[in-house]
């Protein structure tokens, strides 16, 4: 007789979520999200990565630092992205997306003192036309770094001089989401007031990833395995954006904003908003995030809401990482995210970016590596014997 055994073996982890308020502004209040180590008098929270969907549930603490640049691992990223879209049931994709791995090759010196690599990401998730979204592709560049404020980083070793660099940077991306906006908004602008673009931008610095978020794409961590979601989605379901829009007069109606919009932030849709400058329950204004890209980060997701409305976090994760497992190619990894949503009947477009934080062969490693493990053990022939004995003995 042989008696076997299977040993199954799953990771678990907590994942910490620190709050940090951003400077009021008139037309929303922000907040800072920051899934990197937590500073001493910050108070994590414990999260199930397998239920976390929609939002995510954070402590504030304005003692929470931001760090730049500081060594969370020995060497820079080795960035290399791919993506895929697909129309779906849709009679036409509404979906855009930008993947710059070299930002400074893009755009030329005016980014000569940034940390390296420097890399830019978005996915626009278009409603009511293709137009908004087609919009922000073509002028991302030019209105998030050729025309924008972008602060210089003078010190990698001054500390006061890291957190300027953050903040001026924030300012800067929301200056340039709201000028966006207001370019949807002009006479002259081709796209229709009905017309509208979520929008989700992350934006690589050395060893630090900043999010900026207006909608419903999320972006998602791969950290050693575990799904870390970087960004909130701003639909009526989230408590925190049901409250603001409340309070500003704003009203929901079978689950949609003023009975019409699924989401509560988003550029465009200028038939929803109050003339510009007034706060208005439907907004442009972003809300951002920081991370410390860390040697256990393998790669990161963005995608749009026919994505994560069929799929949790950890799913998509799953799913890419067992396809680096066996390709190591980011955009074969985005084109069977895009496939296993739309198998799980996905009825919107399905769009994905997938940003990979480590080599071809470190992430093939970590791959092959994190399959569940499985281990057969058979009986020696001595312990055969001995079971064999007492099982005799029993029966006398």
């Amino acid at each position: 007789m042989v008696a076997e055994a299977e040993v199954v073996c799953r990771p678990a982890v907590a994942v910490q979520y620190i709050c940090v308020p951003s400077p009021p502004s008139p037309k929303a209040e922000s907040k800072f999200i920051d899934v990197s180590p937590a500073a001493p008098t910050a108070s994590p929270i414990a999260i199930d990565l397998s239920r976390v969907d929609s939002a995510l549930t954070c402590s504030t603490s304005t003692q929470a630092s931001r760090s730049f640049d500081t060594p969370a691992r020995n060497s820079a990223p080795k960035i290399r992205s791919g993506s895929h879209t697909d129309i779906g049931p849709r009679s036409s994709n509404e979906d855009q997306h930008i993947c710059i791995d070299n930002l400074p090759a893009h755009l030329g010196p005016s980014l000569h003192c940034w940390p390296e690599p420097a890399s830019f990401y978005a996915v626009f998730d278009g409603h009511g036309g293709p137009a908004a979204a087609l919009y922000m592709k073509n002028n991302a560049t030019r209105l998030f770094f050729e025309e924008a404020q972008l602060p210089q980083a003078q010190s990698t070793e001054d500390t006061d001089n890291k957190g300027q660099f953050l903040q001026d940077l924030e300012t800067s991306h929301r200056h340039s989401f709201l000028a966006a906006d207001r370019a949807l908004a002009d006479e002259t602008s081709p796209v229709d007031p009905y017309c509208g673009t979520t929008a989700l931008t992350a934006l690589v610095l050395g060893h630090n990833l900043f999010i900026a978020n207006v909608g419903d794409c999320r972006a998602v961590l791969c950290r050693n395995g575990n799904a870390v979601q970087l960004s909130r989605d701003h639909r009526p379901s989230c408590r925190i954006e049901r409250k603001r829009v409340e309070d500003l007069g704003g009203k929901f109606e079978y689950g949609y904003l003023n009975g019409d919009l699924a989401v509560t932030r988003a550029l465009g849709d200028w038939y929803m908003k109050l003339p510009f400058g007034s706060a208005s329950p439907l907004t442009a204004e972003p809300e951002f995030g920081l991370t410390l890209l860390t040697e256990d980060d393998e790669f990161m997701i963005i995608g749009c809401d026919g994505i994560w409305d069929v799929m949790s976090n950890q799913e998509a994760v799953r799913v890419v990482r067992d396809e680096f497992a066996r390709c190591q190619d980011p955009n074969e990894c985005a084109r069977e995210l895009v496939n296993q949503a739309l198998m799980r009947d996905s009825c919107d477009n399905v769009t994905a970016v997938v940003v990979c934080f480590l080599s071809a062969n470190s992430l093939s490693r970590v791959s092959t590596c994190s399959r569940r493990s499985r281990f057969r053990f058979c009986m020696s022939e001595e312990a055969r014997s001995k079971l064999r004995s007492l099982l005799e003995c029993d029966s006398n």
